[in-house]
């Protein structure tokens, strides 16, 4: 009952040690991932590895689950092997005195060559491990999309689709599980037969030897002796083919703590790849010749420099899949200049946003751009995180870093004629997901207000006005343009024509026109163009009047 008190106290505390152990196993593991995940730097990684590389599908199953795993398993691994390898080394030491050393080596050598026997035999349970968590990673993307996706989803009914493509990935998971499980069944027959038995059996003919055979030093012993001897051997055989078993054990642990490291090493590969430029896209073209053509075209790198203009020379507009879009684009914007950029679906003006933001790479020719603060986004949708409504308006800023007041954000509120909100939501700082609460308009709003706080150089909007009125419209972009913020908008609306002094228009086959813009000019050219195309449709009708009267 003594040594009970510290025994007690020592296994708590190694239980203790090793749950202590697996947490700073993660946090350091995860705050070296998070740096190179979300790194300080113009490179958002976290953007590239799931849009521009396919070799990572769920960086958020290994930054979250697999990391645990991993943690968890390193840490064990000392708990597991230390002990046991002690207990082999110590009772084997005193089984060798006691049966002499050549039979402790005989009896070494059969178990070292079961053991490899057992080893051969072992199935690649780290590999096992590893394609589990990725089956799994993957079932649980499933879910996570069909939650993104909800309300388009519902709208349309389509929730015994989704329901097929979670039973296919959740039977695809379970298939495989099965067949693990089948393979450590079998593993397992051989497994317990050679540590359990074989070893055993074989021990324990080794130390029957001096009961039933004279050997040299044990010549005066009598029966009673050699029986008690007998009984020694045993307890000192089962200890040190228990530790030994342990040890065998463990090696499926390893295996498994392999499967996980593979898992997380895989991540810092490819997010070391990513940050020296080298991606690995599946690339989708629509021949083979203009595969290979792509394909010079995305070998190609191009040169990216910082200054006061937006300058593109000879910039190939290249999409992750690896469809040329525009072969070379070249055009300046000189700040207090304005331009609209309009064209089809699929000519490249989205791109060319990405590739001015630093989110696509440049594939050739050289590109000035300003540094990243200088150049504020504005998406048709703007993302709201979940905070205070003063974090709205101030994102990506910090409330510490925010050095405006309550009174001067409720003025820029009132711009966009949104300044009641504060007063309905219960004050600044209500925490809300924004997203769900606020309409499309009034989030466009405050994407609006967010962008009259930070006062950028440059603007980049697409399609931002959407979902409001003409009247905040104007005001909108009369208000950016007092503040001496350059546009680049792109909208297929002629009310905005008026803003800009120039005009990047593509023509969706890879061609497009880059001049000045004179917005009343175009309005008229607008107008005859309608009114031509009216007479147009008209023609068939005439036609078959002109017959009528010839007819006559």
């Amino acid at each position: 009952m003594v040594v009970a008190v510290p025994a007690t106290f020592t296994n708590s505390i190694l239980q203790y040690l090793q749950g202590s152990l697996a947490l700073r196993y993660r946090t350091r593991l995860t705050e070296h991932i998070l740096k190179q995940y979300l790194p300080d730097s113009e490179n958002p990684v976290y953007y590239s590895i799931h849009n521009l590389d396919d070799r990572i599908t769920n960086a958020d199953q290994l930054i979250t689950v697999d990391v645990l795993r991993f943690a968890t398993s390193l840490s064990s691994l000392y708990p597991n092997l230390a002990k046991p390898l002690l207990d082999m080394v110590l009772y084997s030491w005193k089984l060798s005195r006691n049966i002499g050393g050549e039979n402790l080596f005989l009896i070494g050598s059969a178990i070292q060559l079961s053991a490899y026997v057992l080893r051969v035999l072992t199935p690649p349970f780290g590999k096992y491990v590893a394609e589990e968590a990725q089956l799994e990673g993957d079932y649980r993307f499933q879910h996570s999309r069909l939650i993104e996706n909800s309300e388009e989803i519902a709208l349309y009914g389509g929730h015994h689709v989704e329901k097929t493509v979670l039973d296919k990935s959740y039977f695809t998971l379970i298939k495989y599980v099965n067949y693990v499980l089948r393979k450590k069944l079998y593993h397992g027959f051989l497994e317990d037969f050679i540590i359990k038995y074989f070893w055993g059996a074989l021990g324990l003919t080794l130390c029957a030897i001096p009961v039933f055979f004279k050997i040299p030093g044990g010549a005066g012993l009598v029966v009673a002796d050699r029986a008690q001897g007998f009984v020694t051997n045993r307890r000192l055989l089962l200890s040190s083919s228990d530790a030994f078993g342990r040890i065998m054990f463990s090696y499926k642990e390893v295996a498994q703590l392999a499967g996980y490291t593979a898992r997380v090493s895989s991540l810092l590969d490819v997010m070391d790849d990513i940050n020296s430029g080298r991606y690995d896209k599946n690339l989708v073209s629509s021949s083979e010749s203009s595969a290979q053509s792509h394909e010079i075209t995305l070998r190609g790198q191009g040169e990216v420099q910082l200054g006061p203009d937006i300058v593109f020379h000879e910039v190939p507009i290249v999409s992750p899949n690896g469809d040329v879009l525009v072969k070379k684009l070249s055009f300046s914007v000189k700040q207090g200049h304005h331009l609209l950029i309009v064209g089809p679906n699929g000519c490249g003006k989205s791109s060319l946003f990405r590739i001015l933001g630093g989110l696509w790479p440049v594939h050739g020719g050289s590109l000035t751009r300003p540094p990243s603060e200088d150049i504020f986004y504005i998406p048709q949708r703007p993302y709201l995180s979940r905070g205070s409504l003063r974090q709205q308006i101030i994102y990506p800023n910090s409330e510490a870093e925010n050095t405006v007041s309550d009174e001067e954000l409720l003025q820029i509120l009132a711009i966009v004629q949104i300044d009641d909100i504060v007063q309905s939501v219960g004050g600044w700082d209500v925490e809300r997901e924004w997203r769900e609460d606020l309409s499309t308009g009034v989030q466009q709003r405050i994407a609006m207000a967010r962008l009259f706080y930070h006062k950028p150089k440059f603007a980049i909007l697409d399609e931002c006005t959407s979902s409001v009125t003409l009247d905040i419209e104007t005001i909108m972009y009369t208000h950016a343009k007092d503040l001496g913020i350059s546009l680049l908008t792109v909208s297929h609306r002629s009310s905005l024509w008026k803003y800009h002094n120039l005009i990047l228009q593509f023509d969706g086959s890879g061609g497009y026109v880059f001049t000045d813009l004179d917005a009343e000019k175009r309005l008229k050219l607008e107008e005859e163009k309608l009114a031509l195309d009216m007479n147009l449709r008209r023609v068939p009708e005439w036609e078959e009047r002109l017959e009528m009267i010839q007819a006559l």
